[in-house]
């Protein structure tokens, strides 16, 4: 399968599975809106919310790291540079993408 495809691929399943776990957070977003902050900490200790809101994080960020690495293909002509700018965004959004799950699970009232 060519890598294009895969990447077509990725993004519609990533987008899919995007739809419920938007919905989820949205919903929840607005019913913790206006409450304190012992309210929203709350919210977030929670086991289902934090295994939620870490599977949101985690496909949030492999569509959009995907959608960008579309954008380097497309304007980026530098093969080197393209790559760089590849490598260094799928990086940055495992790393972020970890280092705010850890902060989730190490969340304590």
């Amino acid at each position: 399968m060519i890598n294009a495809t895969k990447k077509w691929i990725f993004l519609k399943i990533s987008a899919v599975i995007l739809i419920p776990l938007m919905l989820w957070f949205l919903i929840n977003l607005t019913s913790i809106y206006d409450q304190s902050y012992n309210d929203v900490l709350l919210f977030f200790v929670s086991q289902p919310t934090k295994f939620l809101f870490s599977l949101f994080i985690i496909f949030a960020y492999f569509h959009s790291s995907l959608s960008i690495s579309e954008v380097f293909e497309d304007y980026l002509k530098n093969e080197k540079l393209k790559n760089v700018a590849n490598k260094l965004l799928y990086l940055f959004a495992i790393i972020i993408s970890f280092l705010t799950i850890i902060l989730i699970f190490n969340l304590s009232i």
